[in-house]
């Protein structure tokens, strides 16, 4: 399990004619540069009113989203500017074409991706193989079989599954097994009765139809199997767990022997299936949801052989629609992006070839990426701030009064534990046995999946290799990870769009990148999640039950300040399913201003634009969720995500810092007030 904190709340892209003043100011000597901070504010806003419109409504106002985009904000500004780099470093694989292997693989890719001519003319033949084991299908256990065959590239039919650290035993990479099958974002989608949600259910049977549409079947033919599709999901989400209740480690972790698996689910074959898969022969699976399991079961064995395969069928032409040719392209685009996430048109061909491309080998362009735009003096900023801000939390533990001595000491040790990756990894994977060519888009997605596939399950019983990336370096974001208790620091997430990183005074980058990355990332390691994992990174127990019990209460007012604001409609932020994410940028806003106050810059207190470097911090935070969402990706978003919408990232947490009521005189009584009673006291 990992926690991610998601700064890029959705893909990214799309150029605006008019972006930040200080992408306009970018090649310009250093003195011509707008303040970013100060360029963004909207003086007609009070503060004290809603300090995100303050912080960042000019730059909202002056910028609309792209008709591309389903939100438009300061990770699309970084990804504008890592996406042109990324274009380049393609175009010069192609122009080095057969200079070297890893050059070679993203010529290849790319040139493959690039040809719609090619992708166009072959439509679904790339999947045609893939079709005829699904068509040969005659049992119920051919089924399971050819599910087997297809997760073996990535196309995840009836369930979920995959290896990773055993979350009771981090040494021990294990294979899991977890609820999933659905074609709708999650299970709330099946059942909710709100307006939105039911439209977008009712318009999901037309984009099944159409997907069978597209591969050859009459109107009434592919209705009707988009009907029972759906009927077959309905049954399985039903037995799927709410996205609230995916977050208790404890109850989602379920060790079985082959036996006690075979007596939950009896009807399938798991020997096979996971031969299938690719496994060796495994003695014991962590399921998470049994329950869903159950269903599947019944599922399987009841479920008319053809259903099944339709149902196949389906998933497997619609997770390669990106990879084929247009008309598919286009049915995917008006149901996920159109439909669900309110998008208005497609981004342009080369952006979602580089996201494709950075899906499956990023760490081969993220070799080239860090040689030409990563230096040793940014990474030792971000790798000193780090530990700034890890004291900071030290003192903060120390002075804890509501926590034991005995808990402190086992606190103390994890946080002291907390590994920090930053930039870039020490070693790269090995890519040399990938085959890449210029044949196939969805060919070479395909195998690149399967190659994944075969990575992942290598590392069953080999040691557990603590030095490895899950991200790439010209990434975006950033996670921490408990199982291996450490926090992962990409190049990506340091930047300001439009200015080098000796650009930026410390109280910006404090509230940036120490509050909102570092201390927000090192926070997961003690949230509502995170803090039941040891410095091991195994879940255990540490805390006495007096302890565990304060932290509750305590953490429990966030969560009611949060499922108590209201976004869109009558639609309110899920407390408890945000409470982790919520928690993390609590604490990362009190520990990184600890550690700012450490800084010669917060104790010279000298103004920048008007602004005292307290002030600055706070607008530095704010700065990092300078976002505006489309309604439909927002309502989506409080079904589907732990991340609470971007504004309420600024608006929910300010209130409970005691330090922001002085930065700018909050009055009682003013919107952004709460009386000390009511404000969280956590950390």
């Amino acid at each position: 399990m990992q926690l991610f904190r998601f700064k890029d709340l959705l893909p990214m892209a799309a150029i605006l004619a008019t972006t930040i003043s200080c992408v306009e100011a970018s090649n310009k000597n250093n003195k011509n540069k707008s303040d970013i901070l100060t360029a963004n504010i909207d003086t007609t806003i009070n503060p004290a009113d809603d300090f995100f419109e303050f912080a960042c409504g000019k730059w909202i106002k002056s910028n609309k989203i792209p008709d591309d985009e389903t939100t438009w904000g300061i990770a699309n500004l970084v990804n504008e500017e890592l996406y042109n780099r990324k274009l380049n470093i393609n175009k010069d694989a192609v122009a080095a074409s057969g200079k070297n292997t890893t050059q070679q693989q993203l010529a290849d890719f790319w040139t493959a991706a690039m040809d719609t001519n090619k992708i166009d003319k072959a439509g679904i033949q790339p999947l045609t193989e893939a079709l005829a084991k699904i068509d040969a299908a005659k049992t119920p256990a051919d089924i399971m079989n050819v599910a087997a065959y297809l997760h073996t590239f990535g196309v995840g039919v009836f369930f979920n599954e995959g290896v990773g650290q055993d979350e009771k035993n981090s040494e021990v990479m294990s294979y899991q097994l977890f609820q999933g099958g659905l074609g709708l974002p999650n299970r709330d989608y099946y059942f909710n009765t709100d307006e939105r949600t039911t439209k977008i259910r009712n318009a999901y049977p037309a984009y099944v139809q159409s997907i069978f549409r597209l591969k050859g079947d009459d109107s009434a033919t592919a209705m009707r199997k988009a009907t029972a599709i759906i009927a077959l999901e309905t049954t399985l989400a039903k037995s799927s767990r709410k996205i609230e209740d995916l977050r208790d480690p404890y109850k989602n972790y379920n060790k079985m022997d082959m036996a006690q698996l075979k007596a939950t689910a009896p009807n399938i074959d798991w020997a096979s299936v996971f031969t299938g898969i690719g496994l060796p022969k495994i003695d014991t699976v962590i399921v998470g949801q049994p329950e869903f399991y159950k269903a599947l079961n019944i599922v399987v064995s009841k479920e008319a052989v053809q259903n099944l395969k339709d149902y196949m069928a389906f998933h497997l032409i619609s997770d390669f629609a990106p990879y084929l040719s247009q008309n598919f392209v286009q049915a995917k685009f008006n149901f996920y992006s159109k439909t669900i996430r309110g998008a208005k048109q497609m981004r342009p061909r080369w952006k979602r070839v580089l996201d494709a491309e950075e899906g499956v080998i990023g760490e081969i362009l993220g070799q080239l990426f860090v040689k030409e735009y990563f230096n040793e003096t940014a990474k030792k900023r971000y790798e000193d701030m780090t530990e700034a801000v890890r004291n900071a939390y030290k003192a903060r533990i120390e002075k804890l009064t509501w926590m034991s001595d005995s808990t402190k000491k086992k606190a103390l040790i994890k946080l002291a534990g907390i590994t920090k990756k930053v930039g870039y990894p020490d070693k790269w994977k090995d890519f040399s046995s990938l085959k890449i060519d210029q044949r196939s888009f969805a060919s070479n997605m395909m195998r690149a999946n399967a190659w994944w596939n075969n990575y992942s399950i290598q590392k069953l019983g080999k040691p557990v290799d603590r030095t490895e990336w899950n991200m790439t370096p010209q990434t975006y974001n950033a996670y921490y990870n408990p199982s291996n208790n450490e926090i992962v620091l990409p190049a990506g997430i340091f930047t300001v769009p439009g200015f080098r990183d000796e650009d930026l005074d410390d109280a910006l980058v404090y509230g940036y990148a120490a509050a909102s990355t570092i201390g927000h990332e090192i926070t997961h390691g003690f949230d509502d999640q995170g803090r039941q994992y040891d410095e091991k990174g195994n879940l255990k127990n540490w805390w006495s039950k007096e302890d565990e019990e304060q932290f509750n209460k305590r953490a429990s007012v966030l969560a009611n300040q949060f499922s108590n604001m209201v976004v869109i409609d009558t639609m309110h932020i899920n407390g408890k399913a945000t409470l982790g994410e919520n928690l993390a940028d609590l604490g990362g806003i009190l520990i990184g201003l600890d550690a700012f106050k450490q800084s010669k810059a917060f104790k010279e207190n000298k103004t920048i634009s008007g602004y005292t470097p307290l002030q600055r911090y706070f607008l530095g935070y704010a700065l990092g969720w300078l976002y505006q969402v489309r309604q439909e990706q927002l309502a989506s978003q409080l079904l589907t995500d732990v991340h609470s919408p971007a504004k309420f990232r600024v608006n929910g947490p300010f209130p409970n810092v005691p330090e922001f009521y002085q930065a700018f005189k909050i009055p009682v009584g003013s919107k952004m007030y709460l009386p000390d009673s009511v404000r969280v006291m956590l950390w």
